[in-house]
């Protein structure tokens, strides 16, 4: 309980990462099937965005990033999320987690509609651009193992 109150305050307290008009998507089942960007992402830039700190992603996950030592392990290990899951359904866990499951801790990194308890400097804003959610994509494509 004490790490999940740690993760909100990091949530609450971080600067929007992203400010843009959001993009339309449409989700088919449990997938968003089509690109935010209608191009794909770059695997490197997403990479990036998922060490870097200001992401949120490693207060949670661990995964392939041996320079960072400090991961989190109150989500999956994000090794192997290309193999666990399709593009589409990488896209629609980023871009809002809770539609699979509305019990989810995960952040809503893109969709900013509906969302009830979000920090004045995220209200209105997605957390990652749509480029940076097909960034992502594009590296967690990679985890095969």
């Amino acid at each position: 309980m004490m790490r999940l109150a740690a993760v909100a305050a990091v949530l609450l307290a971080a600067p929007a990462m992203a400010q843009e008009a959001l993009l339309p998507y449409e989700v088919v089942g449990e997938a968003i099937p089509k690109s935010l960007t209608g191009a794909p992402g770059d695997a490197e830039r997403g990479r990036a965005v998922v060490v870097k700190r200001e992401s949120t992603c490693l207060l949670c996950h661990s995964g392939p990033f041996p320079e960072q030592h400090f991961q989190g392990d109150l989500s999956p290990s994000l090794n192997g999320a290309g193999a666990r899951w399709s593009e589409g359904e990488l896209r629609l866990r980023l871009v809002d987690a809770a539609r699979l499951n509305p019990a989810t801790i995960m952040p809503s990194y893109y969709r900013i509609d509906g969302l009830t308890r979000v920090a004045q400097n995220y209200r209105g804003k997605p957390v990652l651009t749509a480029e940076q959610i097909e960034d992502v994509v594009a590296y967690l494509k990679t985890l095969k193992d």
